[in-house]
């Protein structure tokens, strides 16, 4: 599913709200979301799962053409752990 598809769903869900008030309904979602893992925040949605944050340790990586030695910062990266409730759903035997 794209963004576009997941407006559409959102709007054909709730016909009361506008294209625009749809849009941004989502927009205040997506950034919200974006904002607090960006802190180092957890985001837990129930029924659907956790988005979270890990940081890779600084370490030192080689350039692949030169063999040479080189830094890499730390960094954070995003994790999902899906809710059992998705996995149920996901893993329900196809009728």
């Amino acid at each position: 599913m794209i963004r576009s598809e997941l407006l559409a769903k959102l709007r054909q869900e709730n016909p009361h709200l506008s294209a625009l008030a749809a849009e941004k309904a989502l927009d205040t979602i997506l950034d919200e979301i974006a904002e607090t893992l960006s802190q180092g925040h957890r985001v837990e949605l129930r029924g659907f799962g956790s988005f979270f944050t890990k940081v890779r340790v600084a370490r030192v990586g080689r350039n692949p053409r030169t063999g040479e030695a080189v830094e890499i910062a730390p960094k954070r990266h995003m994790h999902f752990r899906a809710s059992r409730q998705l996995l149920a759903q996901l893993n329900r035997p196809a009728t």
